[in-house]
């Protein structure tokens, strides 16, 4: 017989498997001798109360019924002389998308602006050391794209849209722990997902897949009303039976393409604010209710929302134990971003804080037509990197401070590498950005304790939660309404927001191309 079983233990015995059949065949009424075996499928942490508890949830196989297979398996195909479909961007949705290309037996052809995923390294350590930005090899733009080198967190609320477990099974396969298929909010860490993704690239290639590094795309096209083809900076084009167009929230230069030959964008809203950086202890202590977490629990985390004044302000991209790190894509800018490792070991908990910016309401930037969006957030990452120095040094303040309207004498040690400088927040920031987080920091210091310190420093700016503009594409067919086999694809066209949302979208943009051609 197979039955699911619920048990709730403490975090020493969830860490320790050994109690765990005891504690099953009790649940059950039955003897462990009567257990074929136990499969963990669900894990989660209930912070609720003052004991911390484990819920974990098993299948129980016994009375002789035999578990199945935990391996799985997916039918790369190979594809050397299978139609052709470009696919402009390296990041989970192009990656996912390649992948679903393969098992349908069509051949993927993989254009990225960035480097590989360990070249990329350098170009990263040159800008936390030197704060020269490679506009094409940096935290957003390069191979496995903004995810992959910016945490890898792995929850998603958007479990409709397409196969959430195959999502999370792909990447089990190619290297993945199995802990994401089991926790409550999988994480796979900066440090392990690079040769997740390398793996990724070895497969597609050894199938017969092409992919293209320091491909910059300036041009698609056209012949009539179809798109045939793309064209790179250094003047290669590349032909295709279709086109998927999965660039990220980031690639500016592509929204400007569209706009300059008059294809259908649309402004749209997004979330703009800092990255707020704490002591770990301190969210440790509010969400575990002790002074000390012990070796059994790991870093904690929190999700915080709440309107002040009609607009939603809320926390984004939260990291336990991580790190914040420059997100920039262009000189002239400064953007921050967090991410942390799987150890999730840093001193530190970051997250962005940040305000709803309604597109529709941006008055000043009307003149820019759909543009509008995406103009106001260069201006508010160029106003920072004016206020941090002309570099990638970033200006904070100290939250109670930046409440009270002080400019901070010193600030907190912080994890930002490139360095942080004293400044007026209040400046950098849109005044209905800043005046909503003032308030809303101060409500959330009701809601947590101790999050409302001056030991805390909030670093500016937050500005690339999701995409200032939208790319339109058909319900059903998935194409650009006006550009025939072009597919937009991801959160760089609006339809995601993270890496899991992202992969399903490719591999939906993949399925819709098949049924076509």
């Amino acid at each position: 017989m197979l039955k699911d079983c619920l048990i709730t233990l403490s975090p020493k015995q969830a860490a320790s498997t050994e109690e765990h059949l005891s504690k099953v065949a009790k649940r059950l009424s039955i003897s462990e001798k009567e257990i074929a075996k136990i499969v963990l499928r669900k894990r989660s942490i209930d912070a609720r109360s003052k004991k911390v508890k484990f819920h974990l949830k098993y299948d129980v196989y016994y009375n002789e019924e035999i578990a199945p297979s935990e391996d799985f398996h997916f039918d790369y195909k190979q594809v050397q002389n299978s139609k052709r479909v470009l696919i402009i961007g390296t990041g989970p949705a192009g990656l996912f998308a390649a992948l679903q290309l393969l098992e349908l037996g069509l051949k993927p052809i993989l254009l990225e602006r960035g480097k590989d995923v360990i070249t990329r390294r350098k170009d990263l350590g040159i800008l936390l050391s030197d704060h020269i930005v490679n506009p094409d090899s940096n935290y957003c733009f390069g191979e496995g794209g903004a995810g992959t080198y910016s945490d890898g967190k792995l929850y998603t609320r958007s479990k409709k849209r397409g196969d959430l477990l195959k999502i999370l099974q792909v990447l089990v396969y190619f290297g993945a722990s199995r802990d994401i298929l089991i926790d409550a909010h999988p994480h796979i860490g900066t440090n392990k997902l690079p040769k997740i993704i390398a793996k990724m690239r070895e497969k597609i290639l050894d199938c017969g897949g092409e992919i293209h590094f320091d491909t910059r795309v300036v041009d698609i096209l056209q012949k009539g009303n179809k798109v045939s083809a793309v064209k790179s900076l250094n003047g290669n084009v590349y032909e295709g039976d279709a086109v998927i167009l999965a660039t990220g929230h980031s690639a500016r230069d592509i929204y400007e393409l569209f706009h300059e030959k008059n294809w259908e964008i649309k402004a749209k809203s997004f979330a703009l604010g800092i990255r707020i950086e704490h002591p770990q202890p301190i969210i440790d202590a509010a969400q575990y209710h002790c002074t000390d977490r012990g070796p059994y629990l790991p870093a904690a985390a929190y999700s915080l929302v709440h309107q002040v004044k009609g607009l939603g302000v809320f926390s984004f991209c939260m990291c336990p134990g991580g790190h914040i790190v420059p997100a920039a894509t262009a000189p002239g800018e400064l953007v921050v971003n967090g991410m942390s490792t799987s150890t999730r070991s840093s001193r530190f908990a970051n997250s962005g804080i940040v305000v709803a910016v309604d597109a529709e309401k941006l008055n000043a930037y009307k003149k820019y037509g759909e543009l509008s969006a995406l103009k106001f957030q260069a201006d508010v990452e160029k106003k920072a990197w004016e206020y941090g120095g002309k570099s990638q040094v970033a200006p904070a303040q100290r939250m109670v401070d930046f409440v009270d309207g002080k400019l901070s004498n010193d600030l907190n040690v912080c994890s930002y590498v490139p360095g942080i400088k004293s400044a007026p927040m209040n400046e950098v920031l849109p005044n209905f950005v800043g005046d909503r987080l003032k308030e809303a920091f101060k409500i959330f210091g009701r809601k947590i304790k101790g999050y409302y310190t001056n030991e805390a420093n909030i670093v500016g700016v937050e500005s690339r939660t999701s995409a200032p503009i939208s790319i339109p594409r058909d319900s059903i067919s998935l194409e650009h309404p006006q550009l025939e086999g072009l597919y937009p694809c991801g959160e760089g066209a609006g339809y995601a927001g993270g890496i899991v949302s992202a992969a399903m979208d490719g591999e939906r943009c993949a399925k819709a191309i098949f049924s076509k051609i």
